[in-house]
């Protein structure tokens, strides 16, 4: 008889799978597809979008396990926008800054990693009063291949339930503007949009926990 396909899961990230998570994070980090040829260091996306949340955060990084213990997909955020910034500023930098040292705060970005950068030393821009009453965050991504098939509803879900759970009532994501599809999909799991003055290339998202 002929061996069935492996099941693919929706577990709790694990430390072991870090290096599958940043993987996932480089290949869907430029508008939900490969980040490689703008961003050649493949530490750099993962250190500001993945790895600080499953560091600071681990209780709510869910990944979609293929089946053979491969992570293909996460989700991880924060229960606490403000309390992560006090955490990314006081000890998330300080690990990074040898690698990745501070712009001149007087001279401009040359370069898209260098942007990213300064990002990573800028975490007080997540802290955008229009998002004060939905205080938790959120990053979700999956490889292609394992995209539309519903495992992204399937993080979602576990991920709220754990923020319901811990007593949070409303989650944001920024993602950027010209990314339509992950529009659609924020759209379909009832995300609506919050308006913020001077959101640049982001749009920002919100909804309740509650998953009905």
């Amino acid at each position: 008889m002929p061996a069935h396909p492996p099941t693919p899961v929706i577990r709790p990230y694990h430390p072991a799978d870090r290096a599958a998570v940043a993987d996932v994070c480089v290949r869907t980090a430029l508008n939900g597809g490969d980040s490689r040829a703008r961003y050649p260091d493949e530490r750099l996306m993962p250190a500001l979008f993945a790895e600080p949340y499953c560091h600071f955060d681990p209780d709510l990084a869910f990944v979609l396990d293929d089946g053979t213990g491969r992570a293909v997909g996460y989700i991880v955020g924060t229960a606490d926008t403000e309390r992560f910034v006090e955490d990314f500023r006081r000890t998330w930098i300080p690990r990074l800054a040898d690698r990745y040292p501070a712009p001149a705060a007087t001279e401009p970005p040359r370069t898209p990693t260098e942007e990213m950068i300064r990002l990573l030393h800028h975490p007080e821009r997540m802290l955008v009063p229009e998002l004060a009453g939905h205080p938790a965050h959120l990053h979700i991504d999956l490889l292609p291949p394992w995209q539309g098939r519903g495992h992204g509803r399937r993080l979602m879900h576990a991920f709220l339930n754990t923020l319901r759970g811990q007593g949070v009532q409303a989650v944001h994501l920024g993602m950027v503007t010209v990314n339509t599809a992950a529009r659609a999909f924020y759209d379909r799991l009832g995300f609506r949009e919050i308006p913020v003055p001077d959101a640049g290339p982001l749009t920002y998202l919100g909804r309740s926990t509650t998953v009905g």
